[in-house]
C-alpha cells in the first residue's frame, strides 16, 4: 500500500490513491487539479521516506470535488453571579480533495 503524509494549512493528512481528503480551504475551483508538493514521509510497499523537513521529487495530484461547512460549533462563556453570558458560533468551511496520484 502506498501512501504519503502532507501539510497543507498547518495540519498533517494521510493521503492515499483514490480516496477522499478534506483539508481547510483552499483558493481552488470545483473540478480544478492541484499539486501538493509538502510531503513529510512517504511510504511504498517496502520502503519508507522521511523528510527532513520535507521529501524531494514526490508530489501529490488532486482534484478538488466541492467546498463543505463542517459542524457547527457552540461557544457559550458564562460567569456565575455576574450577568455575563456571551454565545457565539463558528463553523469551519473545508475544501474536499480526490487524491487521483502519487507521484516520485
Amino acid at each position: 500500500m502506498k501512501y504519503v503524509i502532507f501539510e497543507s494549512g498547518g495540519k498533517q493528512y494521510k493521503a492515499v490513491e483514490g480516496s477522499t481528503v478534506d483539508v481547510d480551504r483552499l483558493d481552488a475551483e470545483p473540478g480544478q487539479e492541484i499539486v501538493l508538493e509538502n510531503v513529510l514521509l512517504s511510504v511504498s510497499d517496502d520502503s519508507v521516506t522521511i523528510g527532513t523537513p520535507l521529501v524531494k521529487d514526490v508530489s501529490v495530484k488532486a482534484t478538488v470535488v466541492k467546498e463543505q461547512k463542517g459542524p457547527k460549533l457552540v461557544i457559550f462563556k458564562y460567569r456565575p453571579k455576574k450577568r455575563y453570558r456571551v454565545k457565539t458560533g463558528h463553523r469551519q468551511v473545508y475544501t474536499r480533495l480526490k487524491i487521483e496520484a502519487i507521484e516520485g
